[in-house]
């Protein structure tokens, strides 16, 4: 390291003023990121020549179902839901480190220094005398910094990475949100399939309670053997034995809805209320084309993000192969009580103390541990390139699904509609006959059991039918627009935060918003906020 000192900084000032202005005229080394060339079909395949058209743009796409209930759940849901929450304060937490890498564009190494030494010196005789010894005291205060000049833009490219990084934490909120509206949803249509699955066993289980008492009615009159009644029982007890079941089923659906809402098991039956119906689909759905998932889908634009910040540190690693230029320097003051001097004279101008230099550092022996660190980002970039690119099929994928899924579930319903109005008939004219002698038990056994399954698997198709719709919903990346003028972080959590710590102004939500323009917070976060 170059260093020079003097009694004046003046003739420094050209070589501070010039050295300042390398991060301005610098380079960055490594490749400026472009969002990578993904797949996408021009539109998607029609299942049984049914395609939804249009265009998919309903942001709460839950109202559409016109229940009220699931309206406040979704309401509650984004209100009190902790893992959103906790996707919330992760927004604050890469903002933070944002700003702290902002911050190293500022000199790295800040100090102030003070000392104070006191020692004693004898004089070498033969003749020493105790007390006589020369008492030296010495005391210094000074400030030192070292600053390396970002020529390469390891520092700028670092800032990079981490607003990718930043946005990415925006696109995972929405993620959780899309999530969030679309298992509240699933969860809702479960409870309410649920229940009417419960129904029809009851409804079933008091059908089959009269067969059984015209079987006995028929034995005790003589006229059939107890087979009859057996079978009857049997029947019965068989559809009794499913309510069971469907209520432990409804009762785990009801604590999963609980955890969603933030809320203890206990005061879901109230929102819920005392019965409702399977919720019906709307009419018209739209999906829109492939290519709007690039800019719908929250976890497309995270890959992308991610991507972004992969590629920024391929930069990083790669101005590690550079010299690296550091200015460093001290300014301080310095007194003793030597030579006639006093420890007063330590703020007095001619005890101040200057040094100042430039220092370069060229990498030699390790060069191959940091040109394979190069390799190892250069892959490390390349996998997000691909992870991006499986992003969008994977979406595109789980639309096509969701459309076979609520195409069939509707097809599906229409056949069991059908097939219910015939069971129902069959059981009447399976007990007509049976009472008028033309035929056994049996017939009214079979009719019976194939009514509860139709009537049962008619249920559950219903409620695939919505189900089905809320997947490809959430396929399409509906939802996240809800927090749209909100918040990330509820206030409550931020008040919390603000006792523990000096957050300065990263808490209000203009710090911590996605921009319209992705690289304007870059620009904003080069004033740390200290």
């Amino acid at each position: 390291m170059l260093v020079w000192e003097s009694s004046s900084l003046r003739r420094y000032g050209v070589l501070v003023a010039v050295l300042s202005t390398l991060p301005l005229t610098g380079c960055m080394v490594g490749p400026d990121f472009s969002t990578p060339a993904a797949a996408t079909a021009p539109h998607y395949v029609p299942v049984d020549g049914i395609l939804p058209e249009g265009t998919a743009n309903d942001p709460q796409w839950w109202r559409g179902f016109n229940d009220p209930v699931l309206d406040k759940l979704i309401s509650l849901a984004y209100r009190n839901n902790l893992t959103l929450q906790q996707a919330g304060v992760h927004v604050l937490q890469a903002r933070a480190e944002l700003a702290a890498a902002v911050g190293e564009l500022y000199p790295q190494q800040q100090a102030i220094s003070a000392s104070y030494v006191d020692s004693v010196q004898s004089k070498a005789s033969p003749t020493h005398i105790p007390g006589a010894d020369t008492h030296i005291q010495d005391l210094s205060l000074g400030l030192s910094a070292s600053w390396e000049i970002d020529f390469w833009g390891k520092y700028r490219r670092a800032i990079q990475a981490q607003n990718a990084v930043f946005l990415g934490s925006i696109d995972a909120y929405d993620a959780a949100l899309v999530s969030l509206t679309s298992s509240v949803a699933q969860i809702y249509i479960a409870i309410r399939t649920l229940q009417e699955q419960i129904a029809v066993a009851n409804a079933n289980v008091a059908a089959q309670q009269e067969s059984l008492r015209i079987a006995t009615v028929q034995f005790n009159s003589g006229q059939t053997s107890q087979l009859d009644v057996e079978q009857a029982q049997t029947q019965l007890n068989i559809t009794q034995a499913t309510l069971p079941t469907l209520r432990a089923q409804l009762m785990t659906q009801k604590d999963a809805l609980a955890v969603l809402l933030g809320l203890t098991p206990d005061k879901i039956s109230p929102l819920l209320g005392d019965g409702g119906s399977i919720p019906m689909a709307p009419a018209a759905v739209s999906v829109g084309i492939p290519k709007d998932l690039l800019r719908m889908r929250p976890d497309v634009k995270q890959a992308e993000q991610e991507a972004a910040a992969q590629c920024a540190q391929l930069g990083v690693a790669k101005a590690q192969l550079y010299p690296a230029l550091s200015l460093s320097g001290t300014f301080g003051f310095e007194s003793s009580n030597s030579n006639g001097s006093s420890l007063g004279d330590l703020f007095k101008w001619s005890s101040h103390t200057v040094s100042i230099g430039p220092s370069l550092q060229i990498p030699i022996f390790n060069y191959g541990q940091l040109t394979n660190q190069v390799r190892a980002q250069d892959a490390a970039f390349e996998q997000s390139i691909l992870n991006y690119q499986n992003v969008v099929l994977k979406a595109q994928q789980e639309v096509q699904d969701a459309i076979a899924a609520y195409v069939e579930a509707q097809n599906s319903v229409r056949v069991l509609i059908a097939a219910n109005a015939s069971a129902k008939q069959s059981v009447k004219l399976a007990m007509i006959r049976y009472v008028d002698g033309a035929s056994d038990y049996t017939t009214v056994l079979n009719a019976e059991q194939a009514q509860l399954q139709v009537q049962n698997s008619l249920a559950s198709a219903q409620g695939q039918v919505p189900t089905a719709l809320v997947q490809l919903y959430a396929a399409l990346g509906g939802g996240w627009q809800i927090a749209k003028g909100h918040d990330v972080v509820p206030d409550n959590i931020k008040a919390d935060m603000a006792k523990r710590t000096n957050w300065g102004g990263l808490l209000t939500p203009q710090a911590h918003a996605a921009p319209a323009d992705e690289g304007a917070h870059i620009q904003q976060s080069y004033a740390p906020d200290w």
